[in-house]
C-alpha cells in the first residue's frame, strides 16, 4: 500500500476512534443528567410540593419531614451502588447503566401522579417514600457505573478532563431543575399554581427524560476494560472479592467525606439556606443557585485538565486545605449579607473550592480498583458514606436551625473536610498509580 494511502487509512481509523468515543461519552453523559435531574427536581420543588404531602404547618416543620424522606432515600443507594456495581463488573458496564435509568423513571413517575395528603391520607408520604427509594437505588447505581464507564473510555492522560463530565453531567441536572423552575416561576405559572399542581411538571417530564435516556444508553459500545476480564472469572463483582483492597475501599470512603458534605451544602441545601436564613425571596434563591451552579458547572473540566498536568493530590489537599480554613466564615459571612450580588460572590467562593473535589473524584476512585470490582468498588463505599453523611446534611441543617444553633453546622463540615484533607495528605497520586492503565 502506498504511504500516503496508509496514512488515509490510520487517520480514517483515528476519525472512527474519535468519534466512537465523543458519542460515548455524550450518551454516558446525557443518561447521568437526566438522572440526576430527577434526583435534584424532588429537592428544587420541596419548597411548592411539601404542604401537598404533609399535614399543614410552619414551611420549616414541612421542609423538615420532606427532607427526612430526602435522606431516607439516600439509604438505598448503598443497596443501588452494590447491586448495579455487582451487574457493571459481571455483565458489563452499559447493562447496569441502562437498568438504572429505567429504575430512575418509575420513580419520578409515581411522584408526579400521587395524590394529595388531603385527597389519602397517610398513603401520599408512604408512596413519597416508595419513590424516593426507587430513585435512591437508580441513582446509587448510576454513581459508580457513570463514573467508571467515563474513566474507561477516556484516553490515557486525559481521563481527569474527560471524567470530569460526570459532575458537570450532575450539576446539569440540577441546572435543568433549577431552570424549569425558574421558567414555571417567572413565565408560565403563578406561585399559587405550581404549589397547587405546578410541581407536578417536572416530575412528569423526568419520567420521560428517562425513557430517551434509555434509548441512548442502549446504543452504547461497551468499554475496552470490561471486554478484557474474564467471562468465566466468579469473582467479578463480588464484595469479597472487593474486600481484597481494603485501602482502596477506605480511601473511597475518607475522601468522600468532606467532599460530598460541602457540595450537597453548597448546591442543594443552598437554595433553602438562601431562603430560610438569608431571607431571599424563593425566586432569588432559584436565580441565585442557577447562576452559580452554571458556572460551577463549566469550570469543571478546567479542574479535570488541570489534574492530567499536575496530578490529582494537589487539587484535593487544595479543596482540603481551603474547605477546612474557609467554611466558617464563608457560611457565616454568607448569613448575614443582605446584598444579592455579595450572597452570589460568597457563593461561587465556595464552590471554587469545592471544585477541587468534585472535578476529579470519580476518577481518582476508578483509577484505585482493577476493572473486575471497579464499579462495584467506585460505587459501593461512596454510596454508603454519602448515604451516612450527604443525605443527612440537609436534615441536620435544618434542624440545628430549628433549634437555634445553626452555626454548629458550620463547623459540622468543617470538621468532616478537615477528615477528608487528612486522607489526601497521605493517600498515593491515583494519576501516576492508576489500575486502569494496567487493564
Amino acid at each position: 500500500m502506498p504511504p500516503q494511502a496508509a496514512q488515509t487509512v490510520v487517520n480514517t481509523e483515528k476519525q472512527a476512534v474519535a468519534g466512537w468515543r465523543i458519542k460515548a461519552i455524550m450518551g454516558g453523559a446525557a443518561g447521568n443528567l437526566v438522572e440526576w435531574y430527577d434526583w435534584y427536581a424532588y429537592s428544587a420543588f420541596s419548597l411548592y410540593f411539601a404542604p401537598a404531602f404533609f399535614p399543614k404547618g410552619d414551611l420549616t416543620a414541612q421542609l423538615l419531614n420532606t427532607a427526612g424522606i430526602f435522606a431516607v432515600g439516600f439509604l438505598m443507594r448503598p443497596v443501588g451502588g452494590w447491586l448495579f456495581g455487582r451487574i457493571a463488573d459481571r455483565t458489563g458496564r452499559k447493562k447496569a447503566m441502562t437498568s438504572s435509568v429505567l429504575l430512575m423513571s418509575f420513580g419520578s413517575l409515581i411522584i408526579a401522579l400521587t395524590p394529595s395528603y388531603a385527597s389519602i391520607g397517610i398513603a401520599a408520604p408512604a408512596l413519597l417514600l416508595l419513590a424516593r427509594l426507587l430513585q435512591g437505588l437508580s441513582v446509587g447505581g448510576e454513581y459508580g457505573t457513570s463514573a467508571t464507564y467515563l474513566s474507561e473510555i477516556a484516553t490515557p492522560g486525559r481521563r481527569g478532563f474527560y471524567a470530569s463530565f460526570q459532575y458537570v453531567t450532575l450539576i446539569g441536572g440540577q441546572l435543568v431543575a433549577l431552570g424549569l423552575q425558574l421558567l414555571l416561576q417567572k413565565v408560565f405559572l403563578t406561585s399559587d399554581e405550581l404549589h397547587d399542581w405546578g410541581w407536578r411538571i417536572p416530575f412528569l417530564l423526568g419520567a420521560f427524560l428517562a425513557v430517551v435516556a434509555l434509548y441512548l444508553r442502549r446504543q452504547l459500545h461497551e468499554t475496552e476494560s470490561f471486554r478484557k476480564t474474564s467471562n468465566t472469572d466468579k469473582k467479578r463483582g463480588s464484595v469479597r472479592e472487593l474486600m481484597r483492597h481494603p485501602k482502596a475501599v477506605a480511601t473511597v470512603v475518607g475522601l468522600t467525606l468532606g467532599g460530598t458534605i460541602a457540595f450537597y451544602t453548597y448546591s442543594t441545601y443552598m437554595q433553602k439556606f438562601l431562603v430560610n436564613t438569608v431571607h431571599l425571596t424563593k425566586d432569588q434563591s432559584t436565580l441565585l443557585t442557577f447562576a452559580s451552579l452554571l458556572i460551577f458547572a463549566l469550570i469543571q473540566p478546567l479542574f479535570g485538565l488541570l489534574s492530567d498536568h499536575i496530578g490529582r493530590r494537589p487539587l484535593l489537599i487544595g479543596f482540603g486545605v481551603l474547605g477546612t480554613l474557609c467554611t466558617v466564615p464563608l457560611l457565616t459571612t454568607l448569613s448575614h449579607t443582605t446584598n444579592q450580588w455579595q450572597a452570589f460572590g460568597l457563593l461561587m467562593a465556595a464552590l471554587v473550592i469545592v471544585s477541587g473535589y468534585t472535578s476529579i473524584n470519580a476518577v481518582v476512585k476508578a483509577e484505585l480498583f482493577p476493572a473486575g470490582v471497579r464499579a462495584l468498588g467506585v460505587g459501593l463505599p461512596y454510596a454508603l458514606t454519602v448515604a451516612i453523611f450527604g443525605g443527612s446534611a440537609e436534615y441536620i441543617a435544618l434542624y440545628l436551625k430549628d433549634i437555634g444553633v445553626e452555626s454548629w453546622y458550620y463547623w459540622f463540615v468543617t470538621g468532616c473536610i478537615l477528615i477528608s484533607l487528612l486522607v489526601y495528605f497521605f493517600m498515593e497520586d491515583t494519576g501516576k498509580t492508576s489500575l486502569i492503565e494496567k487493564d
